[in-house]
């Protein structure tokens, strides 16, 4: 009696080598966008913090005050408001040369602004702050890099209380001129700061979906703008609670 050796049914599972290889390509070329995303968005944002403190250095503190007094004061407002606008649209449409420009121009006009905090503190104290603001900084960013916890909602609430405390800040500086409500502002404003530093660094992060070898530089200056706000604005918060003035 013979037996067939061929077997009738075939008990190897089928794998698609192809389609696993390609997801396999996929991920690899999205862990590498994401990387470069990264690290761009960091590498932007010390240039522009640099360009921040090369402005605030060079330019006279007195003829920064006098460039704010009365009408001109608005138009730096309305000019650093008309960059913001001009560069989310440049970034919309992919042109990272134009958002560039655009933030290199906001990050001097910052500088231009910041540099009458020479008038109101002391050099040391500024720098004091300013180095304790770059690790309170660097840390939340890495765990915002590191955490598997999501944050929308946290970041979500963080920018609820940030719109509260910009209306209660300005009503408090034409209204009420309370100090002790300036320093519970600026108390609260370090907590949001420091909780959108990590939020902010995640949303980079999940940024890699939407990427491409095309729009790296744009996602990556979108990124390095939103961190340049929050280091900027908790160093400012820090200096208001923490500076010692002259």
């Amino acid at each position: 009696m013979e037996y067939n050796n061929q077997n009738n049914y075939n008990t190897t599972p089928s794998y698609n080598y192809d389609t696993d290889t390609n997801t396999q390509q996929q991920q690899g070329l999205k862990a590498i966008l994401c990387e470069e995303v990264v690290l761009k968005s960091f590498l932007f944002m010390v240039g522009a913090l640099l360009i921040t403190a090369c402005a605030a250095l060079t330019i006279s503190p007195y003829a920064a005050l006098r460039l704010l007094s009365g009408g001109s004061f608005y138009v730096i407002v309305a000019a650093e408001l008309g960059i913001v606008i001009a560069s989310n649209f440049a970034l919309r449409k992919n042109n990272a040369i134009l958002a560039g420009i655009l933030f290199t121009a906001y990050s001097y006009l910052t500088g231009v602004t910041l540099s009458i905090i020479f008038m109101v503190y002391t050099t040391a104290s500024i720098v004091t702050i300013f180095l304790t603001t770059a690790a309170i900084f660097a840390i939340m960013a890495v765990y915002g890099l590191v955490t598997k916890t999501d944050l929308s909602r946290v970041g979500n609430i963080l920018l609820m209380a940030l719109i509260g405390i910009i209306i209660i800040s300005f009503v408090n500086i034409f209204l009420l001129h309370s100090s002790m409500l300036d320093t519970a502002i600026s108390a609260i404003g370090v907590l949001i700061f420091v909780g959108l530093t990590a939020y902010d660094t995640q949303k980079i992060k999940r940024m890699v979906a939407v990427s491409n070898s095309q729009n790296v530089n744009s996602l990556a200056l979108f990124g390095a703008f939103e961190l340049y706000l929050d280091f900027i604005n908790l160093f400012l918060k820090l200096l208001s609670l923490l500076g010692k003035r002259k």
